[in-house]
């Protein structure tokens, strides 16, 4: 059994989706992210960055005690091993997952996470932050468009590197960006969004009723936090 440590974000999507398309077991453990619960020192303990989301495995391969993970990617790529599903055999097509997996963790994710800050959350609208994240994940939508047209999945056949890019193109209306100027990305866009497990994956999201009312108090919960909050109990 895996315990995911869940709340629908776009980085939560991604291990909602795996474990659909896959049918592991798992039951989901929501923590919700406005109240503040992801510093509560249970999750710090499982979760030391205290983001979304985080798992902990009962039943490892190697056995043993149970095994906690946190970060979407390293999560991802610990459920294709376990798995054996989503994730080629050989070396050359490993490589080509995972390098589009990572650039999914280090660039479309922060890009378009900054992108939705300064855009949607944060107080005062800053202009060039506004432009210079809009642009940027632009510049990404492009990369992927070009990756995309001669190919149907990012590494080929379906495989996580699909599953980490797919939540942050969700938003794309909020993030600036015209799926019409990215054909290749539309259409793997729609491919994936018709797949049972997606369906199924976000409506689980949608049936947590998960409103995020941008108050003072969650503004301070979510973007005001010191490394003072990550510290646990000695």
């Amino acid at each position: 059994m895996i315990d995911l440590h869940y709340w629908p974000t776009p980085n939560g999507h991604k291990i909602t989706m795996f474990l659909e398309e896959t049918a592991l077991p798992y039951r989901i453990f929501p923590v919700n992210i406005a109240n503040g619960e992801q510093f509560k020192p249970e999750f710090l303990a499982i979760a030391p960055n205290n983001r979304m989301p985080a798992i902990v495995d009962h039943a490892p391969l190697e056995g043993g005690a149970p095994i906690s993970i946190f970060e979407s990617g390293a999560i991802l790529w610990y459920l294709a091993e376990k798995s054996e599903l989503y994730m080629p055999i050989g070396v050359r097509g490993r490589v080509e997952v995972m390098q589009w997996l990572f650039w999914q963790t280090s660039g479309l994710g922060p890009m378009a996470g900054q992108n939705h800050h300064f855009s949607g959350y944060a107080p005062e609208k800053i202009p060039y932050a506004i432009e210079r994240y809009v642009k940027e994940t632009n510049r990404l939508y492009g990369v992927l468009d070009q990756r995309l047209r001669d190919r149907e999945f990012v590494a080929g056949a379906y495989s996580i590197a699909d599953m980490a890019a797919y939540p942050w193109i969700v938003p794309h209306e909020r993030q600036g960006q015209n799926l019409d100027d990215f054909p290749h990305v539309k259409r793997w866009f729609d491919a994936i969004k018709q797949r049972p497990a997606t369906i199924r994956a976000y409506e689980i999201g949608k049936s947590m009723n998960v409103g995020l009312e941008m108050t003072e108090e969650s503004r301070r919960i979510l973007f005001g936090q010191t490394a003072q909050a990550t510290q646990q109990p000695r």
